[in-house]
């Protein structure tokens, strides 16, 4: 005999072979449906039944289950796709259920933060309300007036430099370097001695403006507090960048070793001397603990001043500048010349602006301007003439471009006066002359010619240029 499980599968089998098979979950439910509505209603049969009993019996219970089997495999889908379009839909609006729930928590947090804000921190010592900045507020370090105020102006000159550097922009790349790369490539076109002069000077030049902007931003920028300053100081820091890609570009152009031009200032001693001298200045005040504020502070801030301004910026940077100058005066490497020439009127207002500042500093704070801190610093700017003589007779061997090793050297005492007359104090060397008067017009910028009357419209950059 058959049971009621074989019977139910063999009936929906025969009679509707069309239909999907409905989930036995589904059918057990009906069932049990089925089963608990007979147990309710009034026995009609016993076990001692006959089979005609039983198959009306089973008549009667496939009339009660049929509607509900009929229901059951019309809202039964048979394409997956929708049942898993329904289970993703459902998924997304949990999602997006929660993100929104997440979104709100974040609000109400944002919110609850606000509330909390304190507006005081940030601006050092001031309360709300204080009253608005006054010119005499306005020190060049150690000021507790509000260093975001750029106005009103107490310091013009600082203003005024600001403007002059952003009228004198330019990129390296408006430079034509062709030329400089044909002779370059010459082997008979630039001597073994003019050879080291341009590799040299790109060598020390290319870390040494770095090693300057490294100073500006880590070090000097945190301690003066004046508005106006700090203007020309952001200025600054860009020119060097603006310097430091120049020499690059020239090295790159040229086709030179990277490698050993950039790290030069690690392997080739009179460079190596300058570079650690320079560095030498700027420990004390990159500190992230130092402060100024006291006399030894205070100090230590102008010997930094004095180290990169008079002594780096002012002293380091002439021989290689004059060297290269002097090459582009006899048409040789005339591209690399350029930039160096709009370098050095850079270079000779930075150098400006660090003795305007120092100056300043003196005028405000005379207690630190000593008897012993004006030996000290007649003593650096001897030690920064020294190396850089020494350099000289490294780069220049022998005579090269009209100039030598003994021409340079007084030409370097004839600066090491000027930068101690700028700071006043006695000049070590009496009755010293300028032997390159022609340097004195390449820095004038009221020059007759158009500073970048030069400057050319189509060109193939250096960079780009083919050696074959």
């Amino acid at each position: 005999m058959l049971s009621w499980d074989d019977y139910h599968e063999e009936t929906i089998a025969t009679e509707k072979p069309e239909q999907t098979k409905v989930a036995p979950e589904v059918i057990d439910a009906a069932i049990k449906q089925v089963d608990a509505e007979a147990e309710l209603a009034p026995p009609t049969k016993t076990h001692s039944s006959t089979a005609a009993d039983y198959s009306a019996a089973e008549r009667e219970r496939n009339t009660v289950l049929e509607p509900a089997q009929n229901y059951v495999n019309s809202n039964i889908s048979t394409d997956t796709d929708t049942s898993a379009t329904a289970s993703a839909e459902t998924h997304q609006a949990t999602e997006a259920s929660s993100t929104d729930q997440q979104n709100q928590s974040a609000l109400e947090r944002a919110r609850h933060s606000l509330d909390k804000l304190d507006p005081a921190p940030g601006l050092e010592e001031l309360e709300m309300g204080a009253q608005r900045v006054q010119v005499d507020d306005k020190r060049m370090i150690n000021c507790r007036a509000d260093l975001n105020q750029l106005v009103p102006f107490k310091y013009d000159w600082a203003w005024q430099k600001y403007l002059d550097g952003c009228a004198n922009h330019w990129m390296p790349q408006e430079v034509n370097m062709t030329a400089d790369v044909a002779l370059w490539k010459n082997p008979e076109g630039l001597s073994d001695d003019e050879r080291l002069i341009v590799m040299r000077s790109l060598g020390y030049f290319s870390t040494a403006d770095s090693l300057v902007a490294n100073n500006l931003v880590l070090a000097i920028y945190r301690h003066i507090t004046c508005p106006e300053a700090r203007q020309y100081l952001l200025r600054q820091a860009f020119e060097e960048a603006i310097h430091t890609h120049a020499y690059q570009y020239c090295i790159e152009s040229l086709g030179m070793d990277e490698g050993e031009v950039f790290n030069m200032y690690r392997e080739v001693p009179s460079v190596a001397k300058k570079a650690a001298w320079s560095i030498s200045h700027t420990s004390g005040i990159g500190d992230p603990n130092f402060a100024t504020g006291t006399t030894e502070a205070d100090q230590e801030l102008l010997r930094n001043l004095i180290g990169f301004y008079v002594v780096t910026e002012g002293i380091f940077f002439y021989c290689g500048f004059t060297q290269i100058l002097s090459m582009g005066r006899r048409n040789k490497m005339t591209g690399v010349a350029e930039q160096f020439q709009y370098i050095l009127r850079d270079e000779s207002m930075h150098l400006n602006f660090g003795i305007d500042v120092i100056n300043q500093i003196k005028l405000e704070n005379p207690h630190l301007w000593s008897e012993d801190f004006k030996e000290e610093t007649t003593q650096m700017i001897l030690e920064g003439m020294e190396l850089e003589i020494a350099y000289a007779r490294d780069t220049m061997p022998r005579g090269v471009l009209g100039m030598n090793a003994g021409i340079m050297e007084e030409y370097l005492h004839f600066i090491a006066n000027r930068r101690l007359a700028q700071l006043g104090l006695k000049e070590a060397f009496p009755g010293a002359q300028n032997p390159f008067p022609w340097m004195s017009e390449i820095m004038d910028l009221r020059k007759e010619k158009n500073f970048f009357e030069t400057r050319v419209i189509e060109y193939q950059t250096g960079g780009a240029l083919s050696w074959e």
